[in-house]
């Protein structure tokens, strides 16, 4: 039996960084992997979908090229186009991965895992051959995959998951896509942009529900002003298939309404891939779908860690790199600071873009501060009324009593490029008054953080 010092079990985010790391560290690695390396992040998530999003920005912009003094007579989205694209750039990355792994000597273990006592991981290839592998430490990071309701089956043919999503054969003329967390709302505003008549149907009473209540209202108002019909504080019932495209049954605050629609996206959420993975057998402990595990993702389970969605924290990609780099860090005796999961950044690429860190201005106020809160309107920006693109604005909250610098909401153009300020300011304790006196170059985006930074302080200048 092939022995190694650490078996990853997954190869997305969390589990080929982890991978790296320890081979850095001087370990001998093996990760488990049953499609293709990159996992779902690279192949079906973050990255595919940001390719899919620049098209339609790029198909916006040629929209309105004669705002922007030029003339083009015609052109139309292609749709086949755009999603060729994507699958493109998808694969490029998972072969940058495939090239990571030879020059970290990582083996690559292609199949299903599943892990056994003794520090064992079995291995079922595609023909249905098991392989056993020992290892000292084994790290589960198994991800996650598109949560169904019980009342709406996807089918991949008219009640699509977000797999399907970016890569349809044909574009649909019209589409109700249930949830308006970050899958929901950028394929919203994919499809919206390209053509598709997009209904987005929340149950929560705001789009984004995750966010600050005023980058959600500003978020709905760009939706509908682009021809987007919101409908919040409403449910699916059901989803009748049997004719040629779906009738879907929504459930609101005025009663029970019917659409007709091509397709229904059901961009409700991520359930957790721990079904046959071996847990039962070890004896690690699960609760409502995630793997218990101390501050460095140790599990009960002596020799045995989870990283990344199926642990309780953010199922982001960035915190299950994190994690891992964490996790394997500790397993090598070094001493790495516990991660701080509230100076998380959150990010989604719809147009206008959101971006936030820490506190919302309600949670900081049910969690005792007394807060100072700076608003900047990218409509006083310079940078952004050059850009075309002026929806939205920075919203800051620091702690009255020390200036802490509690959270940051931003709603706009390139402002998942500026959100790091904020995480690298918050992590080394920076006051708001620090903010201001930094100075930003001009004319940027970016200025809006110390311009809102000075609102909270009664210093802004350009309001």
């Amino acid at each position: 039996m092939t022995k190694y010092d650490l078996i990853v079990v997954g190869s997305g985010p969390g589990g080929y960084v982890a991978a790296i790391r320890a081979s850095q560290l001087g370990m001998k690695v093996g990760v488990v992997e049953k499609e293709e390396l990159g996992g779902i992040c690279l192949n079906w998530g973050c990255i595919p979908t940001k390719a899919l999003l620049k098209s339609a920005q790029v198909f916006e912009y040629v929209k309105h090229s004669k705002d922007y003094g030029i003339e083009i007579p015609s052109f139309n989205a292609d749709f086949s186009g755009m999603i060729g694209r994507s699958r493109g750039v998808a694969g490029s990355m998972s072969k940058g991965v495939e090239f990571l792994f030879k020059k970290n000597k990582i083996d690559k273990l292609m199949g299903f895992g599943k892990v056994k006592k003794g520090k064992i991981v079995e291995v079922t290839d595609a023909e249905g051959k098991k392989t056993d592998y020992a290892a000292d430490h084994i790290i589960l990071a198994t991800g996650g995959r598109s949560r169904e309701l019980p009342n709406i089956k996807i089918d991949n043919k008219k009640i699509i998951g977000y797999r399907k999503a970016m890569a349809m054969e044909t574009q649909p003329k019209s589409m109700v896509i249930i949830g308006s967390g970050a899958i929901g709302v950028e394929f919203a505003y994919f499809y919206n942009t390209i053509g598709t008549k997009v209904t987005i149907v929340e149950f929560m009473p705001n789009i984004v529900p995750v966010e600050d209540e005023e980058v959600s209202k500003q978020l709905e108002r760009s939706f509908k002003k682009e021809g987007m019909t919101i409908m919040t504080n409403s449910s699916v019932e059901s989803v009748d298939t049997s004719g040629e495209g779906c009738k879907v049954t929504v459930k609101t605050p005025k009663g029970i309404e019917y659409i007709d629609c091509e397709v229904v996206l059901s961009a409700v959420g991520v359930s957790t891939n721990l079904e046959g993975i071996g847990l039962e057998d070890v004896g690690i402990k699960t609760d409502k779908g995630k793997v218990l595990v101390d501050e460095f993702y140790r599990t009960n389970i002596a020799g045995y860690y989870a990283i990344g969605d199926i642990t309780p924290g953010q199922a982001l990609a960035h915190v299950a790199s994190a994690e891992g780099i964490i996790c394997v860090e500790k397993i090598a005796g070094h001493h790495p600071e516990p991660l701080n999961y509230n100076n998380i950044p959150g990010c989604t690429y719809c147009v206008p873009e959101i971006a936030s860190v820490g506190y919302t201005e309600k949670a900081a106020k049910e969690a005792g501060y007394e807060v100072k809160v700076g608003k900047f309107p990218f409509s006083a920006s310079g940078k952004a009324k050059a850009g075309g693109n002026y929806d939205g604005f920075v919203k800051v909250i620091f702690d009255a009593k020390y200036g802490e610098f509690l959270g940051a909401h931003m709603i706009g153009a390139n402002v998942t490029e500026m959100i790091a300020e904020v995480v690298v300011a918050r992590k080394l304790e920076t006051t708001g008054h620090e903010i201001i006196k930094s100075v930003h170059p001009h004319p940027t985006m970016s200025e809006a953080i110390m311009e809102a930074a000075a609102a909270a302080y009664g210093e802004v200048i350009h309001l």
